[in-house]
Formats: C-alpha cells, sequence, structure tokens
C-alpha cells in the first residue's frame, strides 16, 4: 500500500477513473484515503521572524515554495470521496462562539489562479454558519477543480455566473454584484466582505465580528475627492452622473452592512448609477465609494461627511510612493505600485488594526504566507484557550462609524 500512496502521490496527471477505483479500493481496506495533510508549521523559524531577527529573515527570503497540500487535483479527488474528513484534516474550524452564530458574514472571493492559496485563504476565514461565494474568472484553468472543492461545503458557493475580469474593466465590478446577488439569497447575515484569492486576514473570524459589531451597522468604504485630475480623466466621457449624484473615487474592497448590498443591487437609483459607472474608467474604484458618500439616498451605515481614504480598516495595503519614494517601506517588492508581502514585512504586519492584507504572490518569498499562516492559526488556539477580548475602542472612534446615516 504504501508504495501505491508514492505514485499516486507523486504523478502530475491522473486518469480521474483511475484514481477513482484506487481510492475505493483503499477504502474497503478501512484504510486512511487522504493525501492531504494538516496544517503543518513553515521551514522558516516565523517567531524569530516576528520578532525581527535578521539573519533568519534573509534565509526564510530563499526557501521555495511549499504547498500545504499536495498539487490540489489530489486533495479535490479525495475531499469529494470523504469531505468531512478533507475539512478535519485540513484544519477548518467547524464551530464558533455564541457571538459570532448571531453576527454570521457574508463574503465574496474572486480567484484567477493559484488553487492552493485560494484554498488556504477559506480554510482561514470558513466558519459553518458564514457564507461564501467564489468567482472563478472566466478564463482561469482551474475552474473545475474549485467547483470541486466547493461540493464539500453546504456554505460555500460557486458564481451563478462567470465573467472574464479585465482590470480595469467593468468586469472588475461585475464579479463583485453577481457574487452579491447570490448571497441575498441567503438569509441573516449582517455584513458583506469582499475578497481575492491573494490575500489573507489579520484577524480572526471573531474578531472581525467584534470591530464590525462596533460599527454600528456603519460602512467602511474608501473614497476621496482630492484627485481632480485623476477624477476628471476617469468620469469626463460618461457626462454628468444620474439623479444629481455626486461620484467619489475610493477603493472597491468593502466592509458593508446587508442594506447597503440589497441597494446596491435592487434599488433604481444604485441601478441608473451603475449605468453611468459603466462609461467610466476603472468603475469598480467608483461605484461602491459613491453610494456611501452621498447620504441624501438614505443608504443604510452611509457616511453623512466628507470622504475618507484613511483610515480604512478593510484593507491593509502599501502603495508604492513614487517620487516620493522616501516614503516606502515595502520589504518584499512593488507590482503596480502594490506591495507583494515578503518576509521582512511581517513583523509590521501583525500590529496593523486593519481586518486583512493585500496581496501574497505564491512564487514571491512563500515563507511570508507560510508564517502568516502559522500566526494567524496560533491567535485562534489562544482565543479557544481563553480567555477571550478584543479591544474594538479604535475602531468605535472612528469618524464613519460616528457619522453615519
Amino acid at each position: 500500500m504504501s508504495s501505491m500512496l508514492i505514485l499516486l502521490t507523486n504523478c502530475i496527471y491522473w486518469n480521474e477513473d483511475f484514481v477513482r477505483n484506487v481510492l475505493i479500493s483503499l477504502r474497503t481496506k478501512r484504510q486512511n484515503l487522504f493525501l492531504s495533510v494538516s496544517p503543518s508549521r513553515s521551514e522558516a523559524n516565523c517567531s524569530a521572524i516576528f520578532r525581527g531577527d535578521r539573519s533568519e529573515t534573509l534565509r526564510a527570503q530563499s526557501l521555495p515554495p511549499r504547498h500545504s497540500i499536495p498539487p490540489f487535483s489530489q486533495s479535490v479527488l479525495a475531499a469529494r470521496m470523504q469531505c468531512e474528513e478533507f475539512k478535519r484534516s485540513r484544519g477548518y474550524i467547524l464551530n464558533a462562539t455564541p457571538e459570532e452564530l448571531e453576527f454570521p458574514l457574508a463574503f465574496s472571493i474572486l480567484m484567477y489562479k493559484d488553487m492552493d492559496q485560494m484554498e488556504r485563504l477559506l480554510r482561514a476565514i470558513y466558519r459553518p454558519h458564514n457564507v461564501y461565494c467564489v468567482h472563478v474568472d472566466l478564463k482561469s484553468p482551474i475552474s473545475r477543480e474549485v467547483a470541486t472543492l466547493l461540493q464539500c461545503f453546504d456554505n460555500v458557493h460557486p458564481a451563478s455566473r462567470r465573467v472574464n475580469v479585465v482590470w480595469g474593466e467593468y468586469s472588475v465590478l461585475e464579479a463583485d454584484l453577481i457574487c452579491m446577488e447570490d448571497l441575498l439569497a441567503h438569509a441573516n447575515w449582517k455584513y458583506f466582505i469582499n475578497l481575492t484569492g491573494q490575500e489573507y486576514p489579520l484577524k480572526t473570524n471573531y474578531q472581525i465580528v467584534q470591530v464590525l459589531k462596533s460599527f454600528k451597522g456603519a460602512n467602511n468604504v474608501a473614497g476621496t475627492l482630492t484627485r481632480y485630475n485623476e477624477n476628471y480623466r476617469r468620469w469626463s466621457a460618461a457626462g454628468p452622473p444620474p439623479r444629481n449624484i455626486r461620484p467619489v473615487m475610493g477603493s472597491v474592497h468593502v466592509l458593508v452592512n446587508r442594506g447597503f448590498v440589497q441597494y446596491a443591487i435592487t434599488n433604481p437609483t444604485a441601478k441608473d448609477l451603475l449605468d453611468w459607472v459603466k462609461q467610466t474608467l476603472i468603475p469598480d474604484e467608483t461605484f461602491f465609494p459613491t453610494l456611501n458618500y452621498n447620504a441624501q439616498l438614505g443608504i443604510p451605515g452611509t457616511h453623512t461627511g466628507e470622504p475618507h481614504e484613511e483610515p480604512f480598516p478593510a484593507r491593509y495595503k502599501n502603495w508604492d510612493h513614487g517620487l516620493w519614494f522616501y516614503l516606502d517601506d515595502c520589504q518584499g517588492k512593488y507590482l503596480r505600485e502594490i506591495c507583494i508581502v515578503g518576509v521582512g514585512d511581517l513583523p509590521s504586519l501583525t500590529r496593523q488594526k486593519h481586518l486583512f492584507v493585500n496581496k501574497f504572490l505564491g512564487d514571491f518569498e512563500p515563507a511570508a504566507l507560510d508564517c502568516i499562516e502559522e500566526w494567524y492559526f496560533d491567535t485562534i488556539k489562544k482565543e479557544n484557550n481563553g480567555p477571550r477580548h478584543f479591544d474594538t475602542s479604535f475602531y468605535e472612534a472612528m469618524d464613519f462609524v460616528r457619522n453615519k446615516v
């Protein structure tokens, strides 16, 4: 049997019927079918890295990629055979505190590639009482594998429609809107959080619930009116917005309540705004901020004051400062003006107030994701050992919390 498992583990391309028959044969012998492994510790000394140990940081930067699971096609086949064992062996959290159960969340995950990385994100944020929508880019080569994985979860659903996502075009926003509409079919969730497959949480589900409860219904959507030339460039071809709405530029990444999502998807004014936004450049950075900073629309939780870019706890992003390069503190690398998290960025990440960080790339300093994952699950273990306490005073004092519809 050991030689058979070795053979399976080293296969790259399988005949699915052959593998299924082998797995069934092993199952009848009451053997463990699972080729996936429990969450393991990183090959790096993560504790030393978080303490700022320079020598370990340098060593970890050169560590090769480490799949937390075997090539994912293998684990998918096993998951389809024994989903509950798959979730246990992968370390999915299958329980929650009463506070979490009373405050369910809705998530979207937009992804194109890197099945391993997306599964690690899902494993971190998964709770049985939350609901999830996964949109796989229409041109993705791994859509079949994702669909098979999602069959293991009653509360994780593929998007009802897939689009070809192209940066800067309406399709980026469209993918999120598809998931938002799908999620509205599920009752009771309180807040919506949109993610991409290259992000990772900096707060546990329990902590996220505490933060969102402290919002008291407010939405966190970054926005700005100060980039006049950029705003004009993006919007001028579309003409004036409908219904005397003031356009606002900001971020597509949001923390918004259910009422906001309901309005964005079903309200005629939102639909008129969406038609206008489709004619602009980079529409995903206009639609949500504009809805959130036009308080006269009466959308629940929207801001009554002027737009704010910071503080923006929805997402930690380290931008390239361009000519003000002396402000740059990215220890990884910049790609399209955003910092790709490297090992050297880890000590500062754990001190951030943000709920998620953008972004990691699987082929760049993979120990960075390994270590933040290890730190995250260690935090959950500490929570489980109790007592639980999370200070929300920072969030309660935010302007958008104190000045909302």
